[in-house]
């Protein structure tokens, strides 16, 4: 007999017995809300379009009143505390990991309710709405306060105080939530907050220690003083604490602890050094990519916050197989974006830095070579054939011996047999392969992460000479990114493209038959400053070394009057990589100098006026370069130089090149010596009267007061300039 099925109720007719004046039913009807929401999204976002977050809040609001008026003396005190408590944890399930539905629990006025609620006489209530907060706390909508203010920092001490586990967790959590700065961190140590957290880390029960491990990590985070003061005396061993806890038997302890080490670890480097705790950390964190539910899915940014721009944690990690690991779990497939965005920021930091953590990268798919395995056969039996004995004297064996051991060390030296560098490229194909599967992926958030991983692994100059970066299987998905809705993926993208198209190889034209180039241009022109600044970036390192026909068609598309708009940007990066963009364009044969000059010398004005009002060394940096260049062609291009160089010059502005030259910073003064050794080249005619017009201006005399400068590039620089002045002594000497 088959078994009765117990249909649950619609929405809307759930939202009609919430209207009910029968206590009972509405109970009944907001547990029956509460229990259809749990963990499903769906669900959730149909009771919210039907307003079911604001009629809950009602109910909540209502009671609260009909209690204060009735003096707390509510005849019916059960059914009203039943209200409460399945109102608030209503509006919890609500707000649980669903940002829309904690947005429109604060929309509907809810949170100062629970608030007051926390001092309900009925334990019930104050659990429950202790819950409910505790899930508002989880998303960065919630309220934050104000920690230097006294009465938050009582109403926070007096939550942490609470014999309710919920309550002091609350208390936790919104430290976690509204901690920002220095002073509210310096605040809460000086209020006995971590002593009170510490205390919870060693005595209070699970859910307790993992809240107070995420707000001390909070309050630690950028704060050398305050984790100084936490790690002294005066608190006992909390350090040994957390370290133990990294060892717990639940998971999100064990990530949440060492979450809490890495923030120390990062703020204040000589905490933590022994190298056994290191590598602990590093295989905690890989054995939790193993865990289904949300410790695996934040593992892998803990272990990347841990390793990135840290080479020695790197390499305690690839020892740890952690590459290989990440591997496993991206080859698996079916991930949740969360956890394969996350799995490959760590491959990217994983191959930000070392060439060697690259070339694991890129052996992933490789099959254990068989090139030397015949070698290795013919050392341990010798060469002989069905048609040659075997040698039989003592010598002849010896002979043989001598050769089988040089046809090994051949073959060890790198000797390839047929096929096997088609083998090789096509493994290195294989696992970019993985890469490129993820730029496609439905989720931002990944494909943006394959942008940022593809650019660590991309910066192998080995690889990039070998080409196995231009290829369609590449190009194409990361020039389909250039126009993504998202402007992370956008940046992302372009970032990734910087390094590829360095490609030192002649297999550019591949980039341009995909249309990334005229997309760059494109992207050059975008409302977004990071977008602009990225996008000439990469088309900085697409010109640079390239051939003139490359640099011509690009110029061709980007127009002088647009490389000079961008020269005078208001965002100082995209200045920088305009000027930068200019440098390489021009550098090569005298045709391209005259990309400057045209249309009136647009782009040559704009460098001049931008280096006179340069806002950081960077600008005037590659603006400096890039009139370096341009000094390097003929009398026309050095006259052109000078004269935008003492154009610039006036009684009341003091030359760019006397400030450049004073610099603090080395590379700035290093490309101006460089334009000026360009325009007084002794092989050019107009160079005498040059160096005699820098002379009277004092640039001369400035140079020579370099001589003595700490900095090796500039002193070299110096030394070169002089030997060329000494051919022109009559006016190097003059003072």
């Amino acid at each position: 007999m088959p078994s009765a099925t117990v249909n649950k109720p619609r929405p809307s007719e759930l939202l009609s017995r919430l209207t009910s004046a029968e206590p009972e039913v509405k109970v009944r009807a907001l547990r029956e809300v509460k229990n259809q929401i749990i963990g499903n999204r769906t669900k959730k976002l149909s009771f919210l379009k039907l307003g079911a977050v604001p009629a809950v809040a009602g109910i909540l609001a209502d009671t609260i009143d009909d209690v204060t008026e009735n003096n707390n003396c509510n005849n019916d005190s059960n059914n009203t505390n039943n209200i409460l408590v399945q109102s608030a944890a209503a509006l919890g399930s609500f707000a649980c990991g669903f940002d829309a539905g904690v947005q429109a629990v604060l929309d509907a006025g809810a949170f100062p309710n629970l608030l007051r609620l926390l001092a309900n006489p009925n334990e019930k209530v104050v659990d429950a709405v202790a819950r409910a907060l505790r899930m508002i706390y989880q998303s960065k909508l919630a309220p934050k306060y104000d920690f230097l203010q006294q009465k938050n920092m009582e109403f926070l001490i007096s939550l942490l105080n609470s014999e309710k586990e919920n309550v002091s967790g609350l208390g936790a959590s919104i430290i976690t939530r509204s901690c920002e700065t220095n002073l509210e961190q310096k605040a809460l140590f000086d209020a006995g907050i971590l002593r009170k957290l510490n205390s919870l880390l060693e005595g209070g029960s699970l859910s307790q220690r993992d809240a107070s491990l995420e707000s001390l990590a909070t309050i630690f985070r950028n704060n050398p003083e305050v984790i100084s003061k936490f790690a002294g005396p005066e608190i006992g061993r909390p350090l040994s604490s957390i370290i133990d806890l990294a060892k717990d038997r639940h998971p999100r302890t064990r990530l949440l602890a060492c979450m809490c080490l890495i923030v120390i670890r990062n703020a204040s480097p000589h905490f933590l050094q022994d190298i056994g705790i290191k590598t602990k950390l590093i295989h905690i964190l890989l054995e939790l990519l193993d865990d289904p539910g949300q410790v695996g899915d934040e593992a892998p940014f803990a272990f990347s916050s841990l390793i990135a721009q840290k080479e020695d944690l790197q390499k305690l990690a690839l020892e740890a197989n952690a590459i290989d690991k990440l591997h496993h779990h991206i080859k698996k497939g079916s991930l949740h974006p969360r956890r394969y965005e996350g799995i490959l920021l760590a491959l990217a930091d994983m191959c930000s830095k070392l060439e060697s953590c690259r070339s694991k990268f890129f052996s992933l798919q490789a099959k254990p070579s068989q090139a030397l395995e015949p070698f290795k056969a013919l050392a341990s039996n010798g060469i002989h054939t069905a048609s040659k004995p075997k040698p039989s004297s003592s010598r002849d064996q010896e002979l043989m011996l001598a050769m089988n051991f040089l046809i090994l060390v051949v073959g060890l030296l790198g000797t390839t047999l047929p096929g096997q560098q088609k083998k090789h490229q096509s493994s290195k194909t294989a696992v970019l392969n993985l890469v490129a599967d993820a730029l496609t992926d439905y989720n931002a958030g990944v494909r943006a992460a394959a942008c940022i991983c593809l650019k660590s692994v991309t910066r192998s100059i080995k690889n990039l000479s070998a080409g196995y970066f231009m290829n369609e299987t590449i190009v194409i998905p990361l020039v389909q990114l250039f126009l993504d809705p998202s402007t992370s993926v956008q940046v992302a993208a372009l970032g990734a493209t910087s390094n590829i198209v360095v490609d030192f190889t002649t297999r550019k034209s591949i980039f341009v038959q995909c249309g990334g180039m005229k997309q760059l241009v494109q992207l050059a022109k975008s409302m977004e400053s990071s977008v602009r600044s990225n996008a000439l970036w990469a088309l900085k390192n697409f010109v640079f070394q390239a051939d003139n026909r490359l640099k011509e068609g690009v110029f061709s598309e980007l127009t002088a009057s647009l490389l000079s708009s961008l020269i005078r940007d208001p965002e100082p990066s995209v200045q920088e990589q305009a000027l930068a963009l200019v440098r390489n364009l021009v550098d090569g044969c005298i045709n391209l100098i005259e990309f400057v000059f045209a249309e009136d010398g647009l782009i040559l004005g704009a460098i001049g006026r931008q280096l006179q009002c340069a806002s950081k060394a960077e600008i005037g940096i590659q603006g400096m370069y890039a009139l370096c260049n341009v000094a390097s062609g003929n009398e026309f291009h050095k006259e052109a130089v000078m004269q935008l160089l003492f154009t610039q010059m006036g009684d009341k502005n003091q030359s760019f090149v006397i400030k450049f030259l004073q610099s603090n910073d080395s590379r700035l003064c290093t490309a101006t010596v460089w334009t000026i050794v360009n325009l007084t080249c002794p092989s050019s005619p107009g160079a005498p009267g040059r160096l005699e017009k820098l002379r009277n201006a004092g640039i001369v005399s400035q140079i020579k007061n370099m001589v003595n400068d700490p900095c090796v590039d500039v002193k070299v620089t110096i030394f070169f300039i002089f030997r060329i002045w000494f051919l022109f002594a009559s006016f190097f000497w003059l003072t």
